[in-house]
């Protein structure tokens, strides 16, 4: 792999340092090159692709970069392996846990949501007509998206997102996120409870957003504690999934595995206060977080996507 790396970034120097690391799906390795310290994640799998599933991280940094709003490893590239496998090298970035800056993160993340919003605000007050959504990178203009989904396949863990574009919220999440993860569920586990259950939760979903307008907002989309750091300047995300979508959903997994403090969500609802039926709502876009666990490490997740279910049809 190093030759390969030698070659690609051309560089004859490639030490590595000690800024390892890695999580349940990829491994990570800084290295000294001619030029500066990288950091180089790799995955060996093969299917879904490691390629893919990079390419779409790479996209998500390269949109959120686009934003100016918080700071993530700026993407350099990304590599097949002829052994298998893909490698994905970024920007190093000195890391500690989140502490000192979790306010500005809660300011920042709203800033993210609130940048497309921005963007339309712009557009009606200076009368441009609407761009056509997905616009890849190459363009030096960030312009308004009017649709959820993103311009490239994404990864939450290693299971693709479908990311087709769509101009109703309701629709996209309900068919592109939860019915996705329970074709996964119903094709490795045919569980009859699951099944049974979500019929109903399908027609009930609309009413969730019958008093809230959903504009499209770029979403990190996998924000927990260990997507999220600090350095000396100040707070960074990595590991994204990003798509366009209800800023809401972003809050959702934060909220499953901790990691955020009370100065997070103060910090951020005072930029985007909860609208009515909040709670309920992040409910359900848990469900999808516990729905893609279930799909990643098994059963250990049914109950609680089971009880996620039933909770929101009381």
């Amino acid at each position: 792999m190093e030759a390969i790396l030698k070659k690609e970034l051309g560089t004859s120097t490639l030490r590595a340092t000690g800024g390892a690391g890695g999580g349940c799906i990829s491994e990570g390795q800084s290295y000294d090159t001619d030029t500066g310290r990288v950091f180089v994640k790799v995955n060996r799998k093969s299917q879904p692709k490691a390629k893919l599933m990079f390419e779409g991280e790479k996209a998500g940094l390269e949109a959120i970069l686009q934003t100016s709003t918080v700071r993530v490893p700026r993407p350099l590239k990304v590599i097949e392996l002829s052994s298998g496998g893909a490698v994905f090298v970024m920007e190093h970035l000195d890391m500690r846990s989140l502490n000192r800056f979790s306010a500005q993160l809660g300011e920042q993340m709203a800033d993210l949501h609130l940048h497309n919003q921005g963007l339309r605000e712009k557009m009606i007050k200076e009368e441009q007509t609407i761009a056509c959504p997905g616009k890849g990178p190459g363009h030096s203009e960030v312009q308004y998206v009017e649709k959820f989904g993103f311009h490239t396949v994404t990864c939450c863990g290693y299971i693709p997102q479908e990311n087709d574009w769509q101009s109703d919220w309701v629709t996209f999440f309900t068919q592109q996120r939860l019915q996705h993860q329970l074709n996964l569920i119903e094709k490795d586990y045919n569980d009859k409870e699951a099944r049974d259950l979500w019929p109903q939760l399908q027609r009930k979903i609309p009413q969730l957003f019958s008093e809230v307008e959903v504009i499209p907002a770029l979403l990190h989309g996998d924000l927990w504690g260990g997507n999220v750091a600090e350095s000396g300047e100040g707070p960074l995300v990595f590991d994204p999934a990003s798509f366009y979508g209800h800023s809401e959903f972003e809050l959702a997994i934060a909220g499953m595995f901790g990691g955020f403090s009370s100065s997070f969500y103060t910090a951020y609802h005072n930029k985007i206060p909860k609208a009515a039926g909040f709670d309920k709502r992040l409910k359900l876009y848990q469900l999808f977080h516990y729905l893609n666990h279930w799909n990643h490490f098994g059963t250990g997740y049914r109950g609680s996507s089971l009880r996620v279910m039933k909770d929101l049809l009381k």
